[in-house]
């Protein structure tokens, strides 16, 4: 995990994997800093939060929790890069979404109104997960850019489509 963001930082991009959508989250640093965007990747994959349950909150707040949520909420605009499992969202990523939303009394404070940019590299087609994503942020408050980025080994992403989803996060954070 990269250090918590400077207050330059504009873009974090969220990799909710360690592998090809980490190198795909770096991808979108690069587009972001071509852009003169300042941006940081984070990987969820090396916070350790536990997964969320009944007992686990019960148990009370994991201490990577807070550390998340003051770097997330320091940042304007966020991509998310998330790969597709069995048809849906990673357990990394449905599991900090559910503690992020347990936090305060509004479970929308964090998203609301946040500019979110979504992409995967998957195995499979991509699509699934970028669509119960979407849902996801949407209910949750978020913008989410209407284009999305779906790549995999067959398709890979190409750096015109990156570069156009971060203009395109821009100008909703504009």
């Amino acid at each position: 995990m990269t250090t918590t963001p400077t207050p330059s930082c504009d873009v974090l991009v969220i990799a909710a994997s360690n592998g090809q959508n980490l190198l795909l989250a770096e991808r979108f640093a690069a587009a972001a800093r071509e852009q003169g965007q300042s941006p940081e990747v984070l990987d969820l994959t090396a916070i350790n939060l536990p997964l969320f349950t009944p007992p686990a909150q019960a148990a009370g707040t994991p201490a990577a929790l807070a550390a998340l949520q003051a770097r997330l909420v320091a940042v304007p605009r966020w991509v998310i890069c998330t790969p597709e499992y069995n048809g849906s969202i990673p357990p990394v990523l449905t599991s900090a979404i559910a503690w992020l939303s347990i936090q305060g009394d509004d479970f929308r404070a964090l998203f609301n109104g946040r500019p979110v940019a979504i992409a995967t590299h998957s195995g499979s087609g991509g699509y699934t997960v970028l669509t119960a994503l979407r849902l996801q942020l949407a209910h949750l408050g978020a913008h989410v850019v209407g284009r999305q980025l779906v790549s995999n080994k067959s398709h890979p992403a190409k750096d015109d489509s990156i570069a156009d989803l971060i203009s395109r996060l821009n100008q909703l954070g504009a």
